[in-house]
């Protein structure tokens, strides 16, 4: 099946992770990304059924991002699962692991999520983490790959794996700093400026070229009113397509 055209993809994601300052972080970086609307950051598993038993039909989500460390073990994460797979519709569950549980992995893909991904694997590419899912069966980040290369679960072993972020050789050291300045840490163009010891009119220069080379590099079409900061951190953050089936982010699925 063919995923949604980037630009007719319009997903509705809770997110459920105790951890407050790692809950906002991955609404920050799916706000960047117009396919992904947050409606609800849920501190715990009550507070999320809470929510959603208020919640009207059209606005049920498709996404729910579900903390796995510390929901209470895999039998717990396995109830709470099939819990939300009967009260929303087609609804996609994909598991955020802080450290590598191999049961909880386990328990994930036995009851039916999308995918299982290690935070520091998906961190900025999460919005590109959920878009990849809807064209797989389940998908994991490579950390979560390697720690289950020895296990036989089906799901697991025929996973697809996440894709590495996508390089631009154009970049140079400075340019990409500002970059990472500008557009993936969001600092105000004078700030980066500081930060880097250059004036503004030389970061200003470094961005403009920037953007160059990511819209020279991308055939992608988006919305004609995104900012070129929208654009740029879409460029930055997608994965690489193109990477070989046999790489640390391919497919391991033999069929």
């Amino acid at each position: 099946m063919a995923a949604p055209a980037h630009q007719d993809i319009n997903l509705k994601v809770i997110i459920l992770d105790t951890d407050f300052y790692a809950s906002h972080a991955i609404n920050s970086f799916l706000a960047w990304d117009r396919r992904t609307r947050v409606t609800h950051l849920a501190s715990s598993v009550k507070d999320m059924w809470t929510h959603l038993n208020n919640t009207p039909l059209a606005e049920q989500p498709n996404i729910v991002l579900l903390e796995a460390d510390h929901i209470g073990g895999s039998d717990v994460l396995t109830k709470t699962i099939h819990e939300l797979q009967k009260r929303v519709a087609q609804v996609r569950i994909l598991c955020l692991g802080q450290e590598i549980a191999v049961n909880l992995v386990e328990a994930a893909a036995d009851a039916g999520a999308a995918g299982y991904f290690l935070k520091q694997d998906i961190g900025l590419q999460i919005a590109w983490g959920i878009v990849y899912s809807l064209n797989h069966e389940f998908c994991i980040t490579s950390g979560v790959a390697h720690a289950c290369a020895d296990r036989f679960n089906h799901r697991i072993f025929h996973a697809a794996v996440l894709p590495g972020m996508r390089k631009f050789p154009e970049l140079t050291g400075r340019i990409g700093q500002a970059l990472k300045l500008c557009v993936l840490d969001g600092l105000p163009a004078h700030l980066a400026a500081d930060e880097m010891g250059i004036s503004l009119h030389t970061i200003r220069g470094y961005i403009k070229e920037g953007y160059r080379i990511l819209e020279a590099h991308d055939d992608l079409e988006y919305a004609t009113d995104m900012t070129p900061q929208e654009r740029a951190f879409m460029r930055l953050t997608a994965f690489d397509e193109d990477e070989n089936d046999d790489s640390p982010g391919g497919k391991r699925d033999n069929d």
